[in-house]
This record gives structure tokens, C-alpha cells and sequence, in this order.
């Protein structure tokens, strides 16, 4: 009877000590976008840096088309938004002092951080598609707002579409 009580104790011994054995999730870094900007004129905003260029550059700049639209819950550049990257990637590489300032937004459905991170990635992959058209990758700068910026606000397809988006500005 004794070595039942010993395997019985020994087994929750075991049990007790491997329970706190878990491995901890991976810490990630989430870029949060400040939020006390609303309404700045200046500059072009990026976490404490500046996208600054000259008043000729952002005059042409405004000429061109700088929302790229995405589906939801997805980082995939559209098929339609090639004109306008096109477009954009052009006239970055005829400008090479320019610098450009690439927002991501995402609707408002799902967690703050997962929408802070989907927003991270639309930016991002608006950079890798200008890179991949020759833009020197250091005139490009990325923050995600998530979906803390909307331009329609409500609920429904007919807002939300608008609201995922990434916005070139210079």
C-alpha cells in the first residue's frame, strides 16, 4: 500500500513541478501612432521624425492620387491600385530628394493591437510594392493609426471599406 502512496505522490510531484514549465508567448513590438496630432498642418509625422519636404514637392505631390483601399482582415495590395502606386512610385523616383509618409488604417472590427499591427502591415506592404519599383526604401517612412483615424464613421460595409486603407502623404 506504502508504494501506492509514493507513486501517487511522486506522479503529482511531476505534475505540480512540469505546470509551470510553459513557455512564454513572444513579447512583440506593436508601433502605436500618437494620437495628439489631429489637425497638424506640418510636416508629415513619423513617432518623433519629420518626413519634410520642400513646398514644390508637396504641391506636385498633391496631384496624385495617395489612397491605396484594402479587403478586409488582409494586407494584400489590390490589383486596382496599381495606377496609382505606379503613379506615386514614379514621381518619387523622378523627386529623389522626397520623402514619403505611408498610413496604415483599418477598420474598426477586431482588438486595438491586432489593428495597430494590420495597419503596420497594409504600410508595410505599400513600401515593399514602391521598393519593388525602384523607390529608394529610406525616403519611405510607415506609422500605423489602425483604427484610430477613421473617414467614415458607422457601421456597415459602406464605411468600413473606406476606412481600410493606407494614405501616402508628403
Amino acid at each position: 500500500m506504502s508504494s501506492r502512496i509514493k507513486a501517487a505522490l511522486l506522479g503529482a510531484a511531476i505534475i505540480a513541478l512540469t505546470a509551470g514549465c510553459a513557455s512564454k508567448p513572444k513579447s512583440q513590438k506593436v508601433l502605436v501612432a500618437p494620437v495628439s496630432i489631429s489637425g497638424y498642418t506640418g510636416p508629415a509625422y513619423h513617432g518623433g521624425k519629420l518626413v519634410n519636404n520642400s513646398d514644390e514637392i508637396k504641391a506636385v505631390a498633391a496631384n496624385l492620387q495617395g489612397v491605396v483601399y484594402f479587403d478586409f482582415d488582409s494586407d494584400t495590395i489590390r490589383a486596382s491600385a496599381a495606377q496609382t502606386l505606379n503613379a506615386q512610385a514614379d514621381f518619387l523616383k523622378a523627386n529623389s530628394g522626397a520623402r514619403v509618409l505611408i498610413a496604415g488604417h483599418t477598420d474598426e472590427r477586431g482588438s486595438r493591437e491586432y489593428n495597430i499591427s494590420l495597419g503596420e502591415r497594409r504600410a508595410a506592404a505599400v513600401r515593399a510594392y514602391l521598393a519593388a519599383q525602384g523607390v529608394n526604401p529610406s525616403h519611405i517612412e510607415i506609422v500605423s493609426f489602425g483604427e484610430e483615424r477613421p473617414v467614415a464613421v458607422g457601421t456597415g460595409e459602406a464605411n468600413w471599406s473606406q476606412n481600410r486603407r493606407a494614405e501616402l502623404s508628403y
